[in-house]
């Protein structure tokens, strides 16, 4: 059995998925590395295939019709047959050092006696034109090179979260969960992470720089004017996050510092959609923001009051146009802050 299995959702990504492959075949026989090929109408598929003849015993490839980001993530989970999962997007890549790190730790953790749920390491934001890179760390929350459960984890500062990007899974844990991302929806990495987390008992962080985030593609899914054509799945995303913490508050409740860390998360994710909708200068969209606030009030007021009356919650909200052009100043503090866009 495979140690980790790395899922590569690949659409179009002829450009560039090829160093993203590189940068994980020197994982050699631990890994399992599946490129998903989500119906791309470029030399994808020939890539992917290539790969496979030249590395049968490490890369799988799997062509499907196109279903969106979700979908191929869902793909490389169905066939994954590794003890851990990851997913490694085409324009993105890992440094080898880091990379070894894991590994290492991963078989150590499988060597012991304590099951291991969710292992955690740094991501770096790969700015297309910035030399000094922004590196997302968690060492003031989390302890370090031991396993531990949310009993033992800190305070994570406003704005931070663990994305997709620094998460690997125990496989079986995602299947029993019954992980299943929606299809043909962007946003839906935020979903990947945050679903799992109910069923996660043991964690483990490693301080290392392993996962590299590229930004600046033209057309990225995260760049802001794309963000806002594409409000809608935003929103959509928002809102089963919002029922997914509703539906799951028993099993939550137990857990105080998971319970924090969800909430928190649900309202960065709620400060997104609401300031991008603000940034998009539209009444329709202003309608959408208080629908989406009313949203949250109707189905739970005490949750509604947490996100409203928190600090970045009110800063959403503040009246008129000059309310407004606070809400968006207060963005773009966080964007030069923490690199995201």
């Amino acid at each position: 059995m495979k140690l980790l299995s790395i899922a590569i959702p690949s659409y179009n990504s002829e450009a560039y998925m090829r160093k993203c492959i590189e940068s994980l075949l020197v994982g050699g026989e631990d890994v399992e590395i599946l490129i998903v090929n989500d119906g791309s109408k470029d030399k994808t598929a020939e890539i992917a295939d290539e790969y496979q003849a030249k590395y049968p015993s490490i890369v799988k490839a799997i062509h499907k019709e196109n279903g969106g980001h979700g979908s191929a993530v869902n793909a490389g989970l169905e066939q994954a047959t590794g003890l851990y999962f990851k997913v490694v997007d085409s324009d993105d890549w890992v440094k080898e050092s880091a990379y070894m790190e894991i590994l290492k730790t991963l078989r150590e953790v499988v060597a012991g006696d304590t099951t291991l749920d969710m292992l955690i390491s740094n991501f770096v934001y790969e700015k297309e034109g910035e030399k000094k890179h922004k590196v997302m760390r968690y060492k003031h929350a989390l302890p370090q090179n031991k396993i531990f459960t949310w009993d033992e984890v800190k305070h994570f500062y406003k704005g931070q979260y663990i994305l997709m990007h620094s998460v690997i899974y125990r496989t079986q844990l995602l299947k029993d969960c019954g992980l299943k991302l929606p299809e043909h929806t962007f946003y839906v990495d935020n979903l990947f992470v945050f679903e799992p987390l109910p069923y996660v008992k043991t964690m483990y962080y490693l301080d290392v720089n392993f996962y590299r985030y590229y930004i600046g593609r033209e057309g990225q899914s995260v760049n802001e004017q794309v963000m806002i054509s594409r409000i809608d799945q935003q929103i959509k995303v928002n809102k089963i996050m919002l029922d997914y913490i509703i539906d799951k508050k028993a099993e939550i409740s137990k857990q105080k510092k998971l319970r924090t860390y969800m909430v928190n998360y649900l309202e960065i994710i709620t400060v997104i959609s609401s300031v991008l909708l603000i940034r998009s200068g539209t009444e329709e969209n202003l309608e959408k923001k208080k629908e989406l606030w009313d949203c949250i009030k109707k189905k739970n007021s005490l949750l509604y009051m947490r996100l409203r009356y928190g600090i970045m919650g009110n800063t959403m909200n503040l009246p008129g146009k000059g309310g407004r052009k606070i809400s968006v100043e207060a963005y773009k503090i966080c964007q030069r802050f923490f690199k995201f866009n």
